[in-house]
């Protein structure tokens, strides 16, 4: 295995070998769907010399070279400053696949994501997720209780909905649901409650006996350290804000003196109350810097993925301090790329976000797995008006699998990964399931009746004959979600189709054009003829040919408007079309 860095505390542990065999293009990177040039070709011989087609292989190789002991731990961790997004499940999706893998070779393992909820809220958010994972403005809660407790920590804030003991506790439940939604166990593990039941007091104890040692490495990596720095911050007794002025450490005690001082956020101030009090270690938290490597202390962590901004920042100093102060070693790690939205980058501030339960709106969750199983060092878009892509390169993904594509990349990555990504690992399907093409399956949204949807899919091919009740139904399951599709983004398949004929009269000349198209559509020709067509037969009868073309909206929409009218056409039942276009019931 050839690594992108040869030192042994990079995160960049991935393999790049095989990019060779060409990149998916950068159209595969905006829409967030690359397949074979995330894999590369590889060979027998490749996987003889260590390299793996899937890079969840690669971290477990990694992990196993450790020889660690069972259960291995794989953890993630969010703060749970405000809406709960897609984004924030990247490390769950990547510890997922990893996870699976190390199962897969015998392994017991744990998931655990992290609440860092003992940090203080820094300031109001602009959106939040209800409990149904929607998105809502602050207008829909009482911002007020919120704004009265900045600088508190998220566990000692109220839910904003009432439904939960405390902010932190709704955040965390959202997160819980999108990985339920997803097929992913995790243990959700909360910072607040760690520190309360004391796995933290043996970390602190270490962190606040070595003040020089931690100085002296910390202030390798942070400016504001210096000879009078305790990295340790009491919740107020008096206000309940997290300080940062210790005065004096008593380590027999277990406690610390502070006094609460204003707290620095952005150039805003976040005012301390003057008290002056005394706070047990289990009355405070440690720094992030340091309160990462202790997690790995704590909760015995093996391997932890983590965005590009850690990389070069916490990550280095963690390091550092698990072994110089804490004395042990850190986990293997993987840096992951962040995805953009809509060539965006994802920011619940600015609301450019998508929540779990709205991607699986449009997408079916092994569509989602899929996304987060291509190479987490490649940037993707995730771009909404574009989904039909992605979906398109997971079925073809999906026939790489069954055998069913000439890309032998594509293929090896499929036959490894495929299993996991559909959460059959232990049970691989042997049966390829019955796909919609995504934008036919837009056009079926156009229809309200299932029997219809039904008869034009039969119709066009997409479904056999000899399929299964079960697999018709998991088919034509795809159908409402390119309907939601097409009602985000409004495009060209956000019409509905008439079941009954419209209550609508033409001229002679339209009419007569109607029939003439008709008769074209009657003798077989497919959707882009029939375009070309229309054209040519308004010509035919000097109709204007915006007229002609609005006629048939009316015919089939009761619009005067709607998706490229022939080509459309070309994907409906050919009997029900002539009859429409002759006004035939």
């Amino acid at each position: 295995m050839t690594d992108e860095s040869t030192h042994d505390d990079s995160p960049h542990i991935l393999s790049d070998r095989g990019s060779g065999g060409g990149d998916a293009g950068d159209a595969s990177d905006r829409d967030g769907a690359g397949d074979a040039g995330d894999v590369g070709a590889t060979s027998d011989a490749d996987e003889a010399d260590g390299f793996h087609a899937f890079w969840a292989d690669v971290i477990a190789d990694e992990v196993e070279s450790r020889d660690p002991t069972d259960p291995i731990v794989i953890k993630g961790g969010v703060s749970p400053s405000g809406v709960a997004h897609l984004g924030n499940v990247n490390e769950v999706m990547r510890g997922y696949f990893v996870a699976g893998v190390l199962r897969e070779r015998g392994h017991e393992v744990r998931q655990v994501f992290t609440s860092d909820d003992k940090d203080p809220l820094r300031k109001l958010p602009r959106k939040l997720a209800n409990p149904d994972g929607e998105i809502v403005g602050l207008g829909d809660v009482d911002a007020g209780a919120l704004g009265r407790n900045l600088g508190k920590p998220y566990t000692a804030i109220p839910d904003p909905f009432g439904e939960r003991e405390s902010y932190a506790a709704h955040f965390a439940a959202l997160l819980r649901s999108d990985a339920e939604r997803l097929g992913v166990p995790v243990e959700m593990a909360s910072n607040t409650a760690l520190y309360a039941e004391g796995a933290f007091d043996d970390a602190v104890r270490t962190v606040l006996s070595d003040l020089d040692g931690v100085r002296e490495t910390l202030g390798q990596y942070q400016d504001k350290v210096d000879g009078e720095y305790v990295p340790f911050n009491p919740v107020c007794s008096a206000c309940g804000t997290v300080t940062e002025t210790v005065t004096d450490v008593d380590l027999d005690a277990e406690t610390v003196e502070y006094r609460c001082t204003d707290l620095e956020v952005d150039g805003d101030t976040i005012e301390g109350c003057g008290h002056e009090g005394t706070a047990t270690f289990r009355e405070g938290k440690l720094p992030w810097r340091l309160e990462w490597p202790a997690q790995w202390d704590v909760l015995d962590v093996d391997f932890e993925a983590f965005g590009k901004d850690h990389a070069e920042g916490s990550w280095p100093s963690g390091v550092d301090l698990a072994r110089t102060v804490l004395g042990i070693e850190p986990p293997v790690p993987m840096v992951y790329e962040w995805f953009t939205l809509g060539g965006e980058a994802l920011s619940s501030s600015a609301g450019n976000v998508i929540t779990v339960p709205e991607i699986l709106a449009v997408l079916e969750p092994a569509v989602v797995r899929y996304f987060f199983a291509l190479h987490p060092k490649r940037a993707r878009d995730l771009d909404i008006e574009r989904i039909d892509q992605l979906v398109d390169r997971f079925d073809r993904f999906e026939r790489a699998y069954f055998g069913g594509v000439d890309d032998p990349a594509l293929t090896r990555f499929a036959e490894r990964a495929y299993p996991f990504v559909v959460g059959r690992v232990d049970d691989p399907p042997t049966e390829k399931p019955v796909r919609l093409p995504y934008t036919f399956a837009a056009v079926l949204g156009m229809v309200d009746d299932p029997a219809f949807r039904e008869r034009l899919a039969r119709d066009e091919g997409h479904i056999p004959d000899d399929a299964p009740k079960s697999a018709v139904e998991a088919a034509l399951a795809r159908v409402e979600k390119a309907r939601n599709w097409a009602e985000r983004t409004g495009n060209e398949y956000d019409y509905r189709l008439q079941a009954e004929l419209p209550d609508v009269e033409f001229a002679d000349d339209v009419a007569a054009a109607l029939d003439d198209l008709a008769d074209f559509v009657a003798a077989g020709h497919d959707g882009e003829a029939i375009q070309g067509e229309m054209y040519e037969t308004a010509r035919d009868h000097e109709i204007e040919i915006a007229d002609f073309f609005q006629a048939g909206y009316r015919l089939f929409f009761d619009d005067t408007q709607g998706p490229r009218l022939g080509e459309f056409l070309g994907e409906l039942e050919r009997e029900y079309v002539v009859n429409r276009l002759r006004r035939e019931a």
